[in-house]
């Protein structure tokens, strides 16, 4: 077993840094695209065997240092009662959204067990298979209210923020639902073999500070607190657009900070204290000739010098249309230029 990314989770030193990709596995690659033409996404994500598949093909293909599960954020969503769509060009879509008490009072905390079967079979199955770690990982509390409480994707989070503005009650209430949702979720990925787990926070970014504050980050400390009496793997937070948060993140009791591309690794990792950081490669670095997207690279190796164990990622999810030999230009980069001299 390729461990080297659990070690850098707990800041050990390791004879490479490790490196994996938010959405490595998806629709920039070929070989997924001949699995997903076959059926919708949602059956995709239901399916136990081809969720595997999936899985380990970019881990295969690159030779990635840990693999996350395929799965979406919203699944629990739907556990919760709420009908999902997705749609080409449109994304998710919730056609029955929650803004009102009554919504709020129906949505039921669901048991992973009996309501998301195929996520933990899928966990089950990538344990006999893999050599590298396998990450689970659910959406924070924020930003899966913000899909439920918008119907959808949004540009300003209208219905959400005049929810927390207006109606700081009703929007507590959903948030304590879908908090209870995701903790037991978490711990059952963790009690089904999952030897990471991550909260995305998509849309933290949209928040001032102070609504942060106020209307995110008390739930994220709960479901990592929950997460502490149940289990000891590392658990990481990434706060997309978060740079204007650490001081907030920073004092979350997560191992790893995920972090996006719009700050400097080096600042990042002198406000982030004791945690472990991982990122930041802008997405769109991929599209660098090679030799300048290896000099970017090593830039950021460097500015990682200091960290108390380093994690290489991008600062958010792989685009479609990404070139997969950058990909493997990328991978191969880290690991060849962070092993010299070890």
């Amino acid at each position: 077993m390729n461990t080297t990314f659990l070690q850098a989770c707990k800041g050990e030193t390791t004879s490479h840094v490790p490196v994996w990709f938010m959405r490595q596995a998806g629709r920039y690659l070929p070989d997924y695209q001949r699995v997903r033409s076959t059926l919708s996404f949602l059956e995709l994500c239901k399916n136990p065997d081809l969720c595997v598949t999936v899985t380990l093909q970019p881990v295969d293909i690159f030779h990635f240092d840990a693999a996350i599960l395929f799965s979406d954020i919203l699944i629990p969503m739907e556990a919760m009662g709420l009908p999902l769509e997705f749609h080409d060009g449109r994304g998710p879509i919730f056609p029955e959204p929650v803004r009102d008490q009554k919504a709020a009072a129906a949505l039921r905390v669901p048991e992973p067990e009996e309501d998301m079967p195929f996520v933990l079979e899928t966990i089950r199955l990538l344990r006999r298979e893999l050599k590298v770690p396998l990450i689970g990982f659910a959406g924070a509390p924020f930003t899966l209210a913000t899909y439920v409480i918008e119907g959808g994707s949004s540009k300003n989070f209208l219905a959400t923020k005049s929810m927390m503005f207006r109606e700081p009650e009703l929007y507590h209430a959903i948030l304590d639902k879908i908090t209870a949702c995701t903790s037991s979720y978490l711990i059952a990925q963790a009690k089904a073999g999952a030897q990471a787990l991550q909260l995305f926070d998509s849309w933290a970014g949209a928040l001032a500070p102070c609504d942060y504050e106020r209307f995110a980050l008390p739930y994220v400390r709960t479901i990592l607190a929950d997460l502490r009496q149940h289990t000891d793997i590392p658990l990481i937070y990434f706060a997309n657009n978060g740079a204007t948060l650490l001081p907030y993140t920073a004092t979350l009791d997560a191992d790893v900070l995920g972090i996006d591309w719009r700050i400097p690794l080096a600042d990042a990792i002198r406000q982030a204290g004791p945690h472990a950081v991982q990122g930041n490669l802008d997405p769109l670095a991929l599209f660098l000739p090679k030799k300048d997207l290896e000099a970017r690279i090593a830039a950021m190796l460097a500015a990682a010098a200091e960290a108390h164990g380093y994690i290489f990622n991008l600062g958010h999810g792989v685009i479609p249309e990404t070139d997969p030999d950058q990909v493997k230009i990328a991978v191969d980069a880290v690991h060849r230029l962070s092993s010299q001299g070890n």
